[in-house]
């Protein structure tokens, strides 16, 4: 819950970065400008000598030990902390981190003086704590989000997943730091109580700074950065070393962090409340306690100021010292020694290039075809000259010239088999510490089976991407093959193991939609997938011509699984015919049925002998589910009981094509399978006439002649339509359901006939008694098909009333299907349909030679319409 409002910020500061930073900068202005008369005298005495000179009240030799001991632990830890970054190897990082520092620390000096009304020169023992109470670590994990992207949309998107991971252990460790510096507020020593003071508020005022205005400040830079160079620059400042660290935090030292935030809260509660008469600051005491060695009327404040900022003390020296000595070693030292790492890593890995390179000359040149899998140079698709196919159905002409990222100059050494089998099996390292070459040459040894490859390596789009390597450069010969087939930014974990096996991309079917279309008094907007030109609009205007309505109602449900068992002669086969029949042996299986599923029900059992074989036709309901698992596992439970009354029944198969699934049967047309749906509407004449350019009489003699004279004499099954498939087809595509049933799905009746007193308006209905469909399991759990589902409202199982979404799905198709049927019959009878497949769904290039200029079909005249 936490990580989501994080991430909704996160963002709103992306996608708003000039309306953030302008209402921080306002807020800071406002701040700053705030009254500042009467301000607080010095909270330290100061004296006036006989000489002139302001100085300090002494302090004792502990104070100036300790405060000198703190001031270098501070600077040495915000040394610590710039070294973390600096090791990171970008400059981008050091930079954009350098000026969210300084930045915060002008908001804070800025606006925390005025608030407080400190003098000035008070400050300079606070500011050696303010660095520490910034975590740069946090804001350059933060920018490596941002700058580790393609592009300036993935790079916001990136800042608001940042946002979303950090936002809540730094809002926690926020609260520890404030409640644990503020408890030296309560330690009455006022100089100790003015820097917690200071502490606490900037901690405070750096927080809301990370979270409003770094993040539109990386947005801002990813902005103005549109260019392609500068991704591909600044990647090369993390060629050797740039790695994102682990955003999560340790769940056991969060609770720490819970735990002492909750006692400390205590502990401020109970020292500040109920307040006592002598805590409570008084700025009137406290001016009067300070009175008599505030002498100072005569002399300059500005003179005054300056002075006692350059005074020095031993204390100080020291710490200049420190400072001094550090900045001489990262700029004389450490900087040349990380250029000759770099260089020696590189001269490293040349070296052992040559050495590869002369070992391959040294040895046998081996064929192609002997070993398949020994090319280790293999073209990766995920390299640069391969663009992000995921929105894309053509090859780019620029691929081939596309420059290579830095990477590509670094030289690929792949270790020997054993070397992979040891990392391999090794628990701490595994696949994921393998290259794609090393788990390749694991893959041809038969160390690692090429289905599992997704699961070795950890990683589903890498397992997708070796696969593709292997198929393309090695059994098809080119890796360009699979160039135009995307595989990317894509969620296989939904694929694998429930909707394909051997994955090596995905398909993008454009998807149109049709509507609205009034289904039973709602408007729904109908998605359908498909590569058919005319299709969707053609069913689109059938929906406009439906303007007054669809009436629809389920007739039957039930999903059916056929198994056929053999007995010894046919007079025992018979007799359990006959005993399966009876209703109370049929209730005996519908309870071992029914145990096997909480939503499997089971209707009825068809029968059908042939021979010794039985045909056992189960009939079940099954929810919002297709049903086929459900149905598949109550059968086997309902024939083992069977077989315990007569052990001479012999269990064939499960499947004895009596279901019928997938295949052309007539008994899905005529006993029905799955969702038995019937629709109707009535269409007035001058919607026929207006929208469908055609008339109710021509309609009904073509969808006479054609779709019942013509169907019978194909001797088609279930066919008594016009392209029924079609919608079905595209709507199964669209909403994730199994493409191959559409086979019985598509068993459609469409109906015509005349309507009204005088007959002139269209009555058209379409009896569908098969759809087999689903809103649950399959591709339905896909991303985009589960959008589509949600179109239509039907996404997912009806806890309220199990079946109703599966239903309504159903209703849905049928509909689409009238609205179909009706626009295609009207184009047969008004003689439209070259035409609109010849404007719509042909090569531009034809269209000349096809239309004349008024855009008439430019055909041989013919004495018959179609």
């Amino acid at each position: 819950m936490a990580s989501s409002l994080y991430h909704v910020h996160g963002e709103f500061c992306t996608n708003h970065p000039w309306e953030v930073i302008v209402g921080t900068l306002t807020l800071a202005a406002c701040m700053f400008t705030l009254d500042r008369q009467n301000p607080l005298p010095p909270m330290k005495p100061v004296i006036k000598s006989c000489h002139g000179c302001v100085q300090e009240t002494e302090y004792n030799a502990v104070e100036v030990v300790t405060m000198t001991i703190l001031r270098s632990l501070a600077i040495l830890y915000c040394y610590y902390q710039f070294r973390k970054l600096y090791k990171i190897g970008s400059r981008y990082v050091l930079g954009i981190v350098g000026v969210f520092t300084l930045f915060s620390s002008f908001i804070f000096t800025t606006t925390v003086v005025n608030i407080l009304k400190i003098e000035i020169s008070d400050l300079k023992d606070a500011l050696f704590f303010f660095l520490p109470l910034i975590d740069m670590s946090k804001a350059g994990v933060l920018a490596q989000f941002a700058l580790n992207s393609k592009n300036e949309l993935e790079g916001k998107t990136n800042i608001a997943k940042g946002l979303a991971e950090l936002g809540p252990s730094i809002t926690l460790d926020t609260v520890v730091e404030t409640l644990v510096i503020g408890v030296g507020t309560l330690s009455g020593v006022e100089r100790l109580e003015m820097l917690s003071w200071f502490a606490c508020l900037s901690v405070l005022v750096n927080y809301v700074v990370f979270m409003t205005f770094y993040p539109a400040c990386l947005s801002l830079i990813l902005e103005f950065s549109k260019s392609d160079k500068f991704y591909a620059t600044k990647e090369a400042w993390n060629l050797f070393s740039f790695k994102e660290e682990d955003p999560k935090s340790n769940p056991a030292l969060q609770r720490v962090k819970l735990i002492m935030s909750f006692g400390l809260m205590l502990v401020h509660v109970h020292s500040r409340w109920p307040l006592k008469e002598s805590g409570v600051y008084s700025i009137e005491a406290h001016r009067a306690q300070q009175q008599p060695f505030n002498n100072t009327e005569d002399s300059d404040p500005t003179e005054e100021y300056f002075t006692r900022w350059l005074a020095l003390g031993a204390d100080h020296i020291v710490i200049l010292i420190l400072v001094t000595a550090l900045l001489i070693k990262l700029i004389f030292f450490e900087i040349r020694e990380n250029q000759s790492n770099l260089v020696e890593i590189h001269q490293e890995l040349l070296k052992e290039s040559e050495e590869v390179e002369r070992i391959s000359k040294e040895t046998t040149i081996v064929t192609k075809s002997q070993m398949p899998f020994i090319n280790f140079s293999l073209e990766d698709p995920s390299d640069s000259t391969y663009d992000n196919k995921e929105v894309q159905t053509t090859i780019s002409a620029s691929n081939s010239d596309a420059e290579s990222s830095p990477e590509d100059d670094v030289p690929k050494v792949c270790k020997s088999l054993e070397d992979c089998l040891k990392i391999y099996n090794d628990v701490d390292l595994g696949a994921t510490a393998l290259t794609d070459e090393e788990i390749i040459l694991l893959i041809k040894n038969k160390h690692i089976a090429s289905y599992q490859i997704e699961k070795a390596v950890d990683d589903p789009e890498r397992g997708v991407n070796i696969r593709r390597k292997i198929l393309g450069t090695e059994l098809l010969g080119s890796s360009q093959l699979l160039q135009g087939l995307p595989y990317r930014n894509y969620d296989y974990s939904l694929v694998m193991g429930a909707c394909c096996e051997n994955v090596i991309g995905y398909m993008p079917i454009p998807v149109g939609y049709a509507g609205p279309l009034i289904l039973d008094g709602k408007e729904i907007y109908v998605p359908m997938a498909t590569t058919e030109g005319c299709l969707v609009a053609s069913t689109n205007r059938g929906c406009r011509a439906l303007k007054y309505g669809v009436t629809s109602s389920v007739v039957a449900d039930g999903m059916t699984r056929g198994p056929v068992v053999r007995f010894p002669s046919i007079v025992i086969a018979s007799q359990v015919m006959k005993w399966i029949q009876e209703p109370e042996n049929f209730q005996k299986i519908k309870e071992k049925f029914d145990s096997s599923s909480r939503f499997a029900r089971l209707q009825r059992i068809t029968t059908k002998i042939a021979g010794r074989f039985l045909f056992l036709r189960f009939v079940a309901t099954t929810g919002d589910a297709m049903g086929m698992n459900m149905l598949s596992k109550g059968t086997e439970v309902s024939l083992k009981y069977v077989q315990t009354l007569f052990n001479e029944m012999e269990i064939l198969s499960l499947s004895g094509n009596f279901c019928s699934d997938k295949k052309p049967a007539a008994i899905n047309w005529i006993e029905g399978r799955g969702k038995s749906v019937v629709c109707e509407a009535i269409v007035p004449a001058n919607l026929v006439s207006s929208v469908l350019k055609t008339n109710v009489h021509a309609l009904i003699e073509v969808n006479n002649a054609k779709n019942m004279v013509g169907s019978a004499v194909a001797g088609s099954i279930g066919g008594f339509n016009a392209h029924a498939a079609n919608i079905v087809t595209a709507l199964f595509l669209a909403t994730g359901q199994d493409p191959a049933q559409n086979i019985s799905s598509s068993n459609c009746m469409t109906l015509m006939e005349s309507w009204g007193p005088d007959g002139e308006d269209l009555y058209i209905s379409c009896t569908m008694p098969s759809i087999e469909i689903a809103t649950i399991g399959g591709g339905t759990i896909l991303p985009a098909q589960g959008t589509c589902l949600e179109m239509l409202g039907v996404k997912g199982s009806n806890i309220a009333e199990p079946g109703a979404n599966a239903s309504q799905l159903a209703k849905i198709v049928c509909a689409a299907v009238l609205a179909g049927e009706l626009s295609l019959m009207s184009a047969l009878a008004a003689g439209h349909l070259v035409t609109s497949h010849l404007r719509h769904n042909r090569s531009t290039t034809l269209l000349p030679s096809a239309f004349d200029r008024n855009q008439n079909l430019l055909l041989p005249p013919c004495k018959y319409n179609v």
